[in-house]
């Protein structure tokens, strides 16, 4: 078999402590944690993400994933056959969540919502997160009730009865909910077969202009490194549509910021070939929209460290949307479990979520449902690029608009 690539992307959803990235071990056997970091003041994006393999074990009656497989064997040594993959986001922090999946950041075909059995359903969160993938038009939704190890069978019953409750009525309430425990890896197998049931196969359309969101960027070089032994910066994230082979020149907007003075734009996208093509691991000679990429490049390794590059769009040079350095948005409230935030005011400092990209912004103007927010740094966006809006109330950071860009300042077209 030739090299298979990811064909969906599915999110976690869920409460704060439900075993979010517990579920995603027992299926992949990666602890995506590592990746990642929760928000450091609010202010950035850190995604945890693996890519799971199913696989169909002779004497299994449900698939397996990689976790569930021994040493990359069947349980009984045979050698498993691989059947697809599917890419898995891992988002730490709540707010985080809401605006990588509102903004389109992973463009998820499914979710995977973990529930709490120990908990009373729905908690806070779990009833946000299922609002935020009602507007993004997720329709696909596998349920994980966590720690069934936790409680006695009639409490699981329980539990069950009120995600069921919870569900009915809407788009998800035929959604298959397994009973599991990630600790013990119980009923994973299951999970697996479900996870791979309902989260849908792209058709990637190969034809369009390449466009890539970047989630992650990095330095691979061990501190010293000898320079001619240096290895360029490295992009992470998912292309939206078109491919990227081994060879192409690249684009990579906004780029860097100049401080010179008298220039035509203050900002300059950077210009680099790829050299390398990653998932989880495994070379590939093309990237394509399905799964979660790393893409090596022969950039200053300097310019991609620490995520220094995430939130840019990459794609053909020529061919990616403008660098905004304000934003022009028709806004709505975001559904939330409880109080409502009170309506946003000139000069209000906000944090501004378009695809992969947060950035600090400050309020110029509020008229109706429209917003004006000047940008302490650029991004690159469509116009019609979903957007959404983060604001400091009562001491911390709340998710509580959400909108369209519909025109703004352009420093580059």
């Amino acid at each position: 078999m030739g090299f298979v690539y990811p064909d969906g992307i599915i999110s976690t959803a869920g409460h704060v402590d439900a075993g979010k990235t517990s579920v995603v071990y027992a299926l992949s056997g990666v602890w995506v944690a590592r990746h990642s970091e929760e928000v450091k003041k609010a202010m950035t994006i850190k995604l945890g993400y693996t890519q799971i393999g199913v696989y169909d074990c002779s004497g299994s009656e449900y698939p397996l994933s990689d976790g569930l497989l021994n040493n990359g064997k069947c349980p009984d040594g045979s050698e498993p056959k691989l059947i697809r993959k599917i890419s898995i986001v891992d988002v730490p922090g709540h707010e985080v969540l809401i605006a990588t999946m509102v903004s389109g950041a992973a463009a998820v075909d499914a979710a995977l919502m973990v529930i709490d059995a120990t908990m009373p359903v729905p908690q806070p969160q779990t009833a946000e997160h299922f609002a935020v993938l009602d507007i993004i038009g997720v329709r696909n939704m596998v349920v994980a009730q966590n720690k069934i190890d936790l409680v006695p069978k009639e409490k699981a019953i329980e539990n069950y009865r009120q995600i069921r409750k919870f569900l009915a009525g809407t788009w998800a309430e035929n959604s298959p909910v397994i009973p599991v425990s990630a600790l013990h890896k119980v009923n994973a197998d299951v999970l697996a077969h479900y996870v791979a049931r309902i989260t849908p196969r792209r058709e990637p359309d190969l034809s369009k202009p390449a466009r890539m969101v970047v989630l992650r960027s990095f330095n691979v070089n061990p501190p010293g490194t000898p320079a001619d032994k240096l290895r360029g910066g490295v992009l992470g994230g998912t292309l939206l549509q078109g491919s990227i082979k081994l060879g192409d020149e690249i684009e990579i907007r906004p780029g860097l910021k100049l401080d010179r003075p008298g220039v035509k734009s203050p900002y300059q996208p950077l210009l680099t070939k790829v050299v390398g093509i990653e998932y989880g691991g495994e070379k590939a000679e093309e990237a394509r929209p399905g799964g979660l990429v790393g893409i090596m490049t022969t950039l200053d390794p300097a310019l991609a460290k620490a995520d220094a590059l995430a939130g840019s769009v990459v794609g053909k040079p020529g061919t990616l949307p403008p660098i905004w350095t304000a934003l022009e948005l028709e806004v709505r409230e975001l559904p939330r479990f409880g109080e409502k935030a009170e309506p946003m005011k000139p000069n209000e400092v906000v944090l501004v979520s378009v695809g992969a990209a947060t950035v600090f912004g400050v309020v110029q103007s509020v008229r109706k449902d429209i917003a004006t927010i000047a940008l302490r740094k650029a991004i690159s966006a469509e116009q019609g690029s979903k957007v959404v809006i983060t604001r400091q109330i009562k001491n911390r950071w709340i998710v509580s608009n959400y909108g369209v860009l519909k025109g703004g300042n352009v420093a580059l077209e």
